[in-house]
């Protein structure tokens, strides 16, 4: 079975073609700039060279006529016709309390993805858009919808209300809904197999920080807990996001400044985090070469990432009774050694320890705690794509 992987944004789309019975991926690439000039897909065939094709793409259903032509493409195909792809995995990023699993898409899911776009109005639109150019394009092409916060729909009401009245929660359905929900998965049962352990005898803490970050409570298997809330602006400091601050701020700010409603959201998502804090950079690399340079910022910027971790660390502990295992992930979880060995230091009173030689690592999986260590740490690269086309395989067997 080959399942072809389609993760929408508002103007990129990324694809992956997976054959089923190896698990490898037989092609993957990117289309960009969907709708704006300059576009271009980024094609890279397993076994051939990768190739840039740059052609107008005025929307999503352009985008997806590239990908087919490239997949069966004499020079840098990888398949000979259309016929060879039995199934498609869209990546959705709200599902709201609609969906606690992936879903053969048909009318009444989209319909339903559609009622969830004011909740994700930057990703629902696009996804239920990449979702119709494959329907038109594929016909008669079973379809599957995998939600980023699905995996958080097993959350206790005790952990996803908010105190607000009850009222807005019945009226407009303001809750934690959480993200990185695929991903949190993947790792979290990647961790249990590494370990030789039942997931459901494991208390897990998976750590996805990279631009976005998130934290979850992942109890028997379970997500429990998670930093992200209503939206992913919660919890850690991130790339240019906020992280959770006094909502009083906000307000006092918007007065202050004279800010408007959608200035006050675009100072939280594009103007904070450690970008905010630095007024360098949101790229945790530029933070670390600007903190041995001897900038404060910087630094300062780097401590309160690590801080807030730690925090989130020890607050699930507690909600959960105890870890026995951390994962680190993403982008700056699987590569920073350095935010590691931060994160993970004074943390032995936990039975958390980090031995630096085994940290040495970057993008593979590994264990990094000492031998011994009563938590073992890990770093396990994420596989949201791999994720995707399994659920959309077993959906479908």
């Amino acid at each position: 079975m080959n399942v072809l992987v389609i993760n929408a944004g508002s103007s990129s789309l990324k694809y992956q073609l997976i054959n089923m019975d190896t698990q490898g991926v037989m092609a993957k690439g990117l289309c960009e700039r969907i709708g704006i000039e300059g576009s271009c897909l980024k094609h890279s065939p397993s076994d051939k060279d990768a190739v840039t094709i740059e052609k107008p793409m005025k929307d999503h259903a352009d985008a997806i006529s590239m990908v087919i032509d490239a997949l069966v493409d004499a020079n840098h195909g990888v398949i000979s016709d259309m016929k060879a792809i039995d199934a498609v995995g869209h990546r959705v990023v709200h599902g709201g309390e609609y969906f606690n699993k992936s879903v053969i898409i048909n009318d009444d899911v989209k319909k339903k993805i559609d009622e969830c776009s004011a909740l994700a109005p930057l990703h629902n639109p696009a996804n239920l858009i990449g979702i119709e150019a494959c329907e038109k394009a594929m016909p008669g092409v079973p379809m599957v919808a995998v939600f980023d916060t699905a995996f958080h729909q097993t959350m206790p009401a005790e952990a996803y209300m908010y105190a607000l009245p009850y009222e807005y929660y019945e009226k407009y359905k303001i809750r934690k809904y959480g993200f990185h929900g695929t991903s949190h998965y993947y790792v979290a049962n990647r961790c249990a197999a590494m370990m030789n352990r039942p997931i459901e005898d494991l208390r897990i803490i998976t750590l996805h920080l990279g631009n976005g970050s998130s934290i979850t409570a992942v109890n028997k298997g379970k997500s429990v807990d998670t930093s992200m809330g209503f939206t992913p602006l919660a919890g850690v400091p991130m790339g240019t996001r906020s992280g959770v601050i006094d909502p009083a701020i906000v307000t006092f700010i918007m007065e202050k400044e004279g800010l408007s409603v959608a200035e006050a959201d675009a100072m939280l998502n594009k103007k904070s985090g450690v970008f905010g804090i630095s007024g360098v950079s949101s790229d945790f690399r530029d933070l670390d070469a600007g903190k041995q340079n001897g900038d404060a910022k910087c630094a300062l910027a780097l401590d309160m990432f690590k801080y807030s971790v730690k925090r989130y660390i020890g607050y699930y502990a507690a909600a959960m009774g105890g870890v026995d295992a951390l994962v680190f992930t993403a982008g700056v979880g699987e590569n920073s050694i350095a935010m590691r060995e931060r994160i993970l230091s004074n943390m032995e009173f936990m039975g958390i320890t980090c031995d630096s030689e085994k940290n040495n690592v970057r993008g593979k999986e590994a264990e990094i705690s000492k031998d011994g260590s009563l938590v073992k740490a890990f770093v396990i690269p994420t596989n949201e794509e791999l994720t995707i086309a399994l659920d959309t395989q077993k959906l479908l067997k």
